[in-house]
């Protein structure tokens, strides 16, 4: 292979060497200054690098024969995924390459918390043999409740079978299937906190998770459960939790992720309940081995122009298709980011449709924009048309397609539908002169032009003063509405009210809304 690869920072020999028996030239040059970089970029067709490198819009521009750059690891914020799309460079992850090591540090800190060890341990350095305060319990028998079943969920999942754990779940968006094979009962979230012993958490950080265990839940668990976070920094409130401790409402926590990090000195770390690791998940050596190796074979797939399985940015699609669904890429991602919010349960069959001249197309792109906004409240996964097809068999989800040559209304529209035994949701949209419209939501014809900010959906009666009343509350509530547009069946029968909202309404604002005469049902979703 003839191409020069550049290694920005430090990455695990066998990624190196990987690259190297393919016959690509490796240069490692880790510490480069931003204008160092700049000023040897060009010569290279790939790049790796970790967190510490940052390829922003000059780098790329300046590196005319740069064709992938590959990020070891998972987060791919310090690339400036726009400019690499627009020059036509690829971007590739390793997200899987850590799940091993992630799942096992948190069994780690379970049975740390379980047996007392960093607790006995300090105690015996300090000379004392003190063998009655460090009597711990064991995890055979207990059962534990995993937030989250994704793939290092799932991990730990396995992991606790085999430590004879009963194993309960919350996960809205997998599916029962996806559950019974990892041996786990689906439960809701006030089950899970009221039964488990111990508690791992490995979702994502979002609006929907961020808090997610605070001082309610914190009350609602056993006096006897404990609690292990190795996900995400914010997901489980420090506040809430170093008073759980201190008040003796749980056993014990773990943490391996924190809000602001890196943190050495924390009001939390007095506790002699909580075990705490300065983000150990993903530190260890094989999982460094596998992200090197993982996005060295992702870099020599591109450079022999094949598909990488973990391609972050552009589908790989001829450019004369691409430019033709271009603009329906972002009105796919929409819907379907709007359609699992509205939707709000388990994502186990995804229909889409496609009506009009685009369904004359490999529409590979489109499929995959829809669960990228399907995953994107659920997860970090980065969805594109090499890696769609393996991240909906993974999560669970059968996407069914379906292609009409022609619509009585649109040229193009693509639909979304969402099914499940507890009901239905389904979205629709296409292009108009400023960009992705929202047109239909569950059979009501409706125009949400594009728009940042919160949606919120109302199905009420259709009689004089409705919208009136919703507007005077949000007025009280000192809520901007920037857009409103209704849709309805027939007149006096049900309609949908849609309002675009500039801010977001708190839990009582929405029940205060709910108690309007006339409103049957009550949603928010952001865009």
């Amino acid at each position: 292979m003839d191409a020069r690869i550049l290694i920005c920072d430090p990455i695990a020999r066998d990624g190196v060497v990987a690259l190297e028996a393919a016959g690509a030239s490796v240069d490692v040059k880790t510490g480069l200054s931003p204008d160092d970089l700049l000023g040897v970029v060009d010569a290279y067709e790939a790049l790796v690098v970790r967190s510490e490198t940052k390829v922003t819009r000059e780098v790329i521009e300046a590196a005319s024969k740069l064709r992938v750059v590959g990020r070891a690891g998972v987060g791919v914020d310090n690339i400036d995924l726009d400019a690499a799309t627009e020059r036509g460079v690829v971007v590739v992850n390793a997200p899987a390459g850590n799940t091993t090591s992630a799942a096992e540090h948190a069994i780690a800190l379970m049975l740390a918390l379980a047996r007392n060890i960093p607790n006995a341990n300090s105690s015996l350095r300090a000379g004392k043999w003190d063998r009655k305060n460090f009597v711990g319990i064991e995890v055979r028998g207990k059962t534990l409740g995993v937030v989250g079943l994704g793939q290092v969920g799932s991990e730990v999942a396995r992991r606790a079978k085999g430590l004879e754990m009963q194993i309960i779940a919350f996960d809205p968006f997998v599916s029962e299937e996806r559950a019974r094979v990892l041996g786990v009962d689906l439960v809701d979230k006030e089950t899970l906190l009221k039964n488990s012993d111990f508690i791992s958490i490995h979702t994502t950080l979002s609006d929907a998770t961020r808090n997610f265990i605070a001082a309610d839940e914190l009350k609602a668990m056993k006096s006897t459960a404990r609690v292990i976070n190795t996900a995400r920094g914010g997901i489980v409130d420090e506040k809430a939790l170093e008073q759980a401790l201190n008040e003796g409402w749980i056993a014990g926590a773990a943490l391996d992720v924190f809000e602001t990090e890196p943190v050495t000195d924390h009001p939390i770390f007095k506790s002699d309940k909580i075990v705490v690791t300065p983000h150990l998940g993903a530190s260890t050596t094989e999982a460094q081995e596998r992200v090197a190796v993982d996005v060295a074979e992702q870099i020599l797939c591109v450079l022999n122009e094949e598909p990488a399985r973990y391609a972050v940015n552009a589908p790989l699609i001829p450019p004369e298709t691409y430019s033709y669904l271009a603009p329906y890429l972002p009105v796919a991602q929409k819907i379907g980011y709007l359609a699992v919010q509205l939707h709000g349960r388990e994502l186990s069959n995804v229909e889409i449709d496609y009506a009009g001249e685009i369904s004359q197309h490999d529409l590979t792109p489109l499929r995959a924009a829809v669960l990228s906004g399907l995953l994107k409240p659920i997860s970090e996964d980065h969805v594109n048309v090499v890696n769609v097809d393996i991240l909906a068999q993974r999560r669970g989800i059968t996407i069914t397609e379906k292609h009409v040559p022609t619509h009585e209304l649109y040229a193009n529209l693509i639909t979304v539908r969402c099914p499940s035994s507890k009901g239905e949701t389904e979205i629709s949209g296409t292009v108009a002169h400023d960009g992705p419209h929202i047109v239909s939501i569950d059979d009501f014809w409706v125009d949400v032009p594009p728009s940042e900010g919160y949606l919120m959906l109302c199905e009420n009666s259709d009689r004089p003063g409705m919208i009136g009343a919703v507007g005077t509350l949000l007025g009280e509530f000192k809520i901007n509405v920037s857009f409103m547009n209704v849709g309805r069946h027939e007149k006096r029968g049900e309609a949908l009210m849609v309002l675009a909202l500039d801010e977001t309404l708190d839990a009582g604002q929405i029940e205060r809304v709910r108690e309007i005469s006339g409103i049957l049902n009550v949603k928010l979703a952001r865009l």
